[in-house]
């Protein structure tokens, strides 16, 4: 039986690309895990290859027994989005996965404008914890139980994510969202 995403896309999500691109692409991760990390750069490549032709969303699926900075980390990108800086400090995040210490996290949010006392006031008051666990929740409820999991059109991608691996399996998804 194929896992679906349970949780549809929507307003809430972090996404890029176009709204209605014939695919979206959804990955549960974890800023900490290192096969995100390796995945990091194979999605850049990816999503700048089909710019336009997919939608690319992220959602936390902190592993917090394996990777202890991790909840933290999706909480700071919480902090990010709230002024309109997700994806840079998504990006940041996966170029930096080997310090993701509470110093660390501070400084990368101070170095896209957004105030160490802000910082360190949700650091202690975990203040998006319930978004990262909503995300966790829903992955649990689509079948995720590692990352990176990723769902094209919905639909859990059980193969490879290598960079022509995933390139396949969003244009055969494009192609079948195009038949009648």
């Amino acid at each position: 039986m194929t896992a679906t995403l349970k949780v549809p896309v929507g307003p809430d999500d972090h996404s890029s690309g176009p709204e209605d691109a014939p695919v979206t692409l959804v990955e549960y991760g974890d800023f900490e895990c290192p096969h995100c990390g390796a995945a990091y750069p194979i999605l850049k490549t990816v999503l700048a290859r089909l710019h336009g032709h997919v939608r690319f969303v992220f959602r936390h699926f902190p592993l917090t027994e394996a990777h202890p900075h991790a909840a933290s980390a999706a909480e700071m990108s919480e902090l990010a989005a709230e002024h309109d800086r997700f994806w840079p400090m998504h990006d940041r995040l996966f170029e930096n996965q080997r310090a993701l210490d509470d110093v660390a996290l501070v400084r990368y949010l101070t170095a896209l404008d957004i105030p160490a006392r802000e910082a360190v006031r949700v650091l202690d008051d975990h203040e998006f914890a319930t978004a990262v666990r909503a995300d966790f929740r829903g992955g649990v409820r689509s079948g995720v139980n590692g990352t990176p999991t990723f769902f094209i059109n919905g639909v859990r991608h059980a193969g490879r994510w290598d960079e022509a691996a995933l390139i396949d399996a969003i244009q055969s998804a494009g192609r079948a969202s195009r038949e009648p």
